[in-house]
């Protein structure tokens, strides 16, 4: 087993708390924490990890107990599934004491002869943090391209190899993530980055041998709303070039096999339509919500391509329907998968669609769910021509499961389950969705989990949401997770609005003049597990990270009597601020999610929830707020800001805000305090900056482990669990 990682240096002890120290009484909103540049800065950040390590101390063991449980209820040594594709297999396997993979592959028809062919524990090294942000192997898999991230802020080098054994090259530096191969095998498609971050052109290199020559422009978006990515069909024809904004999108097509071809567009943007692409030879499937909210599926025959820009000649396929959203859609040579949603279930479906030579539908089914409420995903399909389709399956019960179906016989093949040891086992626990009623009449649904011996009393629990962008929030095995639930608190999910949970009408209504729908739904899913006997109403902490972290911030600025505690990760708190600011990375490509407030109406309404716009003097629960000092997507500053408006809102309390020695303090906030009580009365407000991290936090998975284990030791803390083992 691994040794335990680097702690933190002991604390001076300081009589000052940082925001008496730093305060600057000409600017009580604290913005000038947004000068990276001035080293009073990281001065103010370093003194709030003294202080956050400094309470901490009485709950070190705890914390090193969680972490150490945690390693070991999980298979440390993981194998990646290996994946056959044309002329090798390759997988990754990560070792008992690594935190990064390594990358193997051998011969199709020599599984002895196995090979590596990229260390990325090797490579991290010499760095503090590494990300990966593609890999791309040519189509003869003579060469391996990746982009590398090793600082957290998302710029990226572009690395070549000759594989097995080439040395890595560097071919370019402050480039996007994004990679990918044309079918000549020469010619590398890039992203880069405008001043804002925002990827905004789309080059290509030609390799001569390994040297790669000057970077051509292919495709250049002047729109600041708009980001650009790239891919290819998996019938590997045609390379398709996204121009997208949250709510409009534009693709463009170049032949796979002829790189240098100028991009053809698919159909010119139009305002508010979404559409993606896939190919079978003959034909090209459009799903698109154009005329059709929760989109449908259009389909194009490939002869037709550039005679006309008109959607007219689309011809339809699956109709657009009331009580499902149209997710995706996946060609092969035999048909399509088709991902939908139920709106009435939030459940996910994958649909089996075979095509005859004219095109007719022989075959039309949804595979089988392995359980209610579950997640379901179509894995890694290299070959176009496959039967036998990976699937991913997990639920809050069931871990992550791949298998293999074969759609000849209906024969299902277990090809890996996430292995789980320990004394709490997954059959040992119970996940219950019910419905909670919004303020608006809205049904709102929440999953929870516990151990199933404690079903049928109520729970501490742990409340969680995010509700933004449409991502969902299906149900996943969390191995961490099980060390709350075996301490007996209980783990919720509150799917709101401005999640795609119930598709794409959940999205809509929880965003722009309707983000509010969020706040309200988070706060109805709260009652709705005390009022219906799943959790202690004196005992539900909330977590939320990055949007989640506005939707729980807003939540607590409308009831903080509501949460005996919250847990803020890389919190998006400083919304107006953010959004007015058009040279911060993301602003101008959110306006569409958040509003332009340019627009008067617009900015009156995010000024209206945005967190730190209303701060009031009616006390928070115990916060621990965490962010990282390289985060392009929310800015270090957003969690410190917060951190010291808070701190200052309680400023007149003399006693220090950390539990005594030898044990964290007992009082907790009940619902029913007194309204004039402050956040240094026995609720901390604690801040922990991460100096060498981006906006996932660390890269290291010993390290994230053990970061998620102070986490957990402050919210056992907070739902008086911190004395009880599993």
């Amino acid at each position: 087993m691994k040794a335990q990682p680097p702690r933190d240096q002991a604390p001076e002890t300081t009589s000052v708390d940082p925001v008496n120290r730093f305060r600057h009484a000409d600017d009580p909103a604290w913005h000038w924490l947004e000068n990276r540049d001035d080293p009073e800065v990281s001065d103010f950040l370093e003194a709030a990890n003294q202080e956050s390590r400094h309470w901490f101390a009485p709950l070190d063991d705890l914390v090193e107990r969680l972490y150490h449980g945690h390693l070991a209820r999980r298979e440390l040594a993981v194998h990646g599934l290996r994946t056959p594709l044309d002329h090798y297999t390759v997988w990754s396997e990560t070792a008992v004491d690594a935190d990064y993979p390594v990358w193997w592959r051998h011969p199709n028809d020599d599984p002895d002869a196995a090979e590596c062919f990229l260390d990325l524990q090797a490579r991290a090294r010499e760095h503090d943090f590494l990300e990966v942000g593609d890999m791309a192997l040519s189509p003869d898999e003579a060469w391996l391209a990746w982009t590398e991230d090793t600082r957290g802020d998302e710029t990226y080098r572009l690395y070549l190899k000759h594989l097995p054994n080439g040395e890595p090259r560097v071919l370019l530096e402050e480039i996007g993530p994004e990679i990918g191969w044309a079918e000549d095998n020469v010619t590398l498609l890039f992203t880069r980055y405008d001043a804002t971050q925002r990827p905004e052109s789309i080059w290509r290199l030609v390799m001569d041998d390994g040297s790669a020559g000057e970077p051509a422009l292919v495709l250049r978006e002047e729109d600041p709303e708009f980001w650009l990515g790239l891919g290819k069909t998996r019938s590997r024809e045609w390379l398709i070039l996204e121009s997208a904004s949250k709510d409009t999108s534009e693709s463009y097509l170049i032949p796979a096999r002829a790189p240098t071809t100028a991009p053809r567009c698919f159909r010119p943007r139009q305002n508010g339509v979404e559409y993606a692409l896939d190919h079978r030879p003959g034909h090209f499937y459009v799903l698109h919500n154009r005329e059709a909210t929760h989109f449908r599926l259009d389909v194009l025959a490939e002869a037709r391509l550039g005679e006309s820009d008109s959607a007219n000649d689309w011809q339809p396929m699956i109709a657009h329907r009331d009580d499902d959203t149209l997710e995706g859609v996946d060609a092969f040579d035999w048909g399509l998968v088709i991902t939908e949603r139920d709106h009435h279930e939030a459940q996910v479906h994958l649909r089996v669609l075979e095509l005859d030579a004219d095109h007719a539908i022989t075959r039309d089914e949804r595979l089988p769910l392995p359980e209610l409420p579950c997640s379901l995903a179509l894995g890694d399909a290299p070959h176009f021509d496959t039967r036998r389709l990976r699937l991913r399956e997990e639920s809050f019960i069931l871990p992550v499961t791949w298998l293999e179906h074969d759609l000849d016989t209906g024969q299902r093949r277990l090809l890996k389950q996430q292995p789980i040891h320990g004394d709490l086992k997954p059959e040992q626990l119970v996940c219950e969705r019910l419905w909670a009623t919004s303020h608006d009449g809205e049904r709102v649904p929440v999953s929870i989990v516990m151990r199933a011996n404690l079903a049928g009393h109520p729970l501490p629990t742990l409340l969680y949401g995010y509700g933004a962008y449409g991502e969902v929030l299906d149900p996943w095995f969390s191995v961490a997770r099980l060390e709350l639930l075996a301490r007996g608190a209980a783990f919720a999910v509150a799917h709101v609005r401005g999640g795609g949970d119930r598709g794409e009408p959940w999205y809509l209504a929880g965003k722009l003049e309707h983000k509010a729908n969020s706040f309200h739904d988070f706060l109805a899913a709260r009652d709705a597990l005390v009022d219906k006997g799943f959790s202690d109403g004196e005992r539900i902490a909330a977590y939320g990270a990055s949007a989640g972290g506005l939707l729980v911030s807003a939540s607590l600025n409308l009831a903080p009597e509501a949460f005996c505690a919250a847990v803020l990760d890389v919190p998006f708190v400083d919304v107006l601020r953010t959004m007015e600011n058009p040279d911060l990375p993301l602003t101008t490509a959110e306006y569409t999610e958040w509003g332009d407030p340019r627009e008067p109406e617009a900015r009156q309404r995010i000024r209206d929830y945005s967190p730190l716009d209303n701060l009031s003097t009616q006390p928070w629960p115990a916060v621990f707020l965490q962010g990282s000092w390289h985060d392009t997507r929310v800015p270090y500053w957003e969690p410190a800001k917060l951190y010291a408006r808070l701190k200052g809102l309680g400023s007149e309390q003399a006693e220090e805000d950390r539990p005594p020695e030898g044990r964290p303090a007992d009082r907790r906030p009940t619902e029913g305090r007194p309204a004039d009580r402050r956040p240094a009365e026995g609720r901390p407000i604690l801040l922990r900056t991460d100096m060498a991290a981006g906006h996932g936090g660390a890269s290291g998975r010993f390290k994230a482990w053990h970061d998620n284990a102070r986490q957990d030791a402050f919210l056992l803390w907070a739902l008086g669990l911190e004395q009880r083992e599993g």
